[in-house]
């Protein structure tokens, strides 16, 4: 259940009929992304000068479920639901339906029957949007499914609580998280172009560009790997309590640095973007680090100092470890976050030797339109329009 608060609280007056008669049609949202475009660049400046945020400023703390801290959840079982032998085999007999019609992804929640576990998953689309922002699906053994098999399943269950988008240039709305041996120089892939999640390297707190995230374990690293949680509410609070200054920069609104996610070495965000936006008593967070500051520099619009500052201090925030709350996938577990309401890091990881046993995980990204509200500047997050995926680009 939801704390009972004042300011920031959103509450739950979602009707259920009304989020199925989107999400029943919502797989068509997967292709309609805009035609690619040259992207955003720093020979652009020009032609979009800064103008005033449109975000409202909350001035007073947020006191709904989303803002917690680690030892709100003692316990896994909290956040952790264990799937029965009835949801497993609900889960096989949906997968053998969809493989039987062709067993394509991109396929609806209507293809994916799940008559017990389906209003189990539609209370969870409840608490990841307006409770504490994350949970753990428990209880697969992946050994017993072919990888294809795998990606239908975690296909299914998010049309269950979002509508998938594509996430990566190369059109997958099922990506791999591992290891992919992509070369980079220096320190930081995002100079040459890499996406940190093709890398065994520490990725740091961080949002991802959709509303929902999720990641499903299918074999752990030899060593490393373990996984952070740890609400944006909280850090938004804390900025507050501690240094309220630093507010202000924070919502003013970045160009992001888009290249490592579309190839275009030169691409930002057409418009700003703030790291927090109030809308509709809703507090939303968008959030790297990196990205701030390479969007800054190739827009040519520098961070100031206070910016920076603002931003430094999120990252120390966000790291530490009374806020955060550290978690090892199990083979098998399905990790569903809120990206508005939460930030999620990984610890570097070493590899086994063996191919067949090296770190892999599955991720899916969500939108969801008919849940938690979030500011129109801050849903067109990859130059595609309002919460679109990315560009394919061979």
């Amino acid at each position: 259940m939801a704390k009972a608060g004042r300011a920031g609280q959103h509450t739950r007056s979602r009707r259920r009929s009304e989020r199925k008669a989107v999400v029943s049609r919502g797989w068509q949202i997967v292709y309609n992304v805009p035609p690619p475009s040259r992207g955003w660049n720093v020979r652009d400046r020009q032609k979009n000068r800064r103008k005033p945020s449109m975000t409202e400023i909350l001035r007073t703390p947020v006191t709904d479920a989303s803002a917690w801290r680690t030892a709100d959840y003692p316990d896994p079982a909290a956040w952790t639901l264990m799937l029965s032998d009835a949801h497993v085999a609900e889960l096989n007999a949906a997968l053998a339906t969809v493989k039987a019609a062709g067993g394509a992804l991109g396929f609806p929640r209507d293809a994916f029957p799940l008559p017990t576990l389906g209003p189990v998953l539609d209370d969870m689309f409840d608490e990841i949007q307006y409770g504490r922002g994350f949970q753990v699906i428990r209880g697969l053994d992946p050994q017993r499914y072919e990888l294809d098999d795998l990606k239908m399943i975690v296909w299914g269950i998010g049309q269950y609580l979002g509508t998938g988008i594509v996430q990566n240039k190369e059109g997958d709305l099922i990506g791999q998280v591992r290891d992919h041996g992509d070369k980079f120089e220096g320190p930081d892939p995002y100079l040459s172009g890499v996406r940190f999640y093709r890398t065994s390297l520490d990725l740091p707190p961080h949002t991802d560009s959709c509303d929902v995230v999720g990641l499903m374990c299918v074999r752990r690293a030899k060593s490393g790997g373990e996984s952070s949680v740890v609400s944006a509410t909280t850090i938004y609070n804390e900025i507050l309590n501690t240094r309220p200054d630093l507010i202000d920069p924070l919502c003013d609104g970045f160009h992001v640095d888009l290249a490592a996610k579309t190839g275009n070495m030169a691409e930002v965000t057409q418009q700003r973007i703030p790291v927090f936006s109030y809308y509709k008593g809703a507090l939303a967070c968008r959030y790297n680090k990196r990205q701030l500051e390479l969007g800054a520099e190739k827009s040519g619009h520098p961070l100031t100092p206070a910016q920076q500052e603002a931003i430094d201090y999120f990252r120390e925030l966000s790291q530490r470890p009374d806020l955060r709350l550290d978690m090892m996938l199990e083979p098998g577990d399905l990790q569903i976050l809120n990206n508005r309401t939460t930030l999620h890091s990984r610890q570097q990881f070493e590899d086994h030797a063996e191919a067949d046993r090296k770190r892999l995980m599955l991720r899916i990204w969500m939108i969801t339109p008919e849940g938690r509200p979030v500011a129109p500047e801050m849903l067109n997050q990859l130059n595609t329009g309002p919460r679109g995926g990315v560009v394919v680009r061979q």
